[in-house]
């Protein structure tokens, strides 16, 4: 299934609290389980004023719905062509 990255434009995003972000993640994971297992939030990273989602699913489309119905922006939502990390350069082709 295809992963996604969403960008999100949070304003002061990286001065929010721990209950803050509890808040949010619980709004998030409520709007999915509502939405059923086809989409999964896998993890989010959180700088000064963005917030970066992956998530899978099955389409654009289901992100977007998913931003939609828990009332987060999502600035872009990119689908990830290709993961690396430092092991890829020791990887032979």
């Amino acid at each position: 299934m295809p992963k996604f990255l969403i960008e999100r434009d949070i304003p002061g995003a990286g001065k929010l609290t721990a209950e803050q972000l509890k808040a949010i993640s619980q709004t998030s994971c409520g709007v999915l389980g509502k939405m059923g297992p086809q989409i999964q939030w896998v993890n989010s990273h959180v700088t000064a004023d963005k917030i970066y989602c992956v998530y899978i699913a099955p389409n654009k489309e289901m992100v977007l719905e998913h931003a939609k119905l828990g009332g987060f922006p999502a600035n872009s939502v990119s689908q990830v062509s290709a993961i690396i990390d430092p092991t890829t350069a020791e990887q032979s082709v």
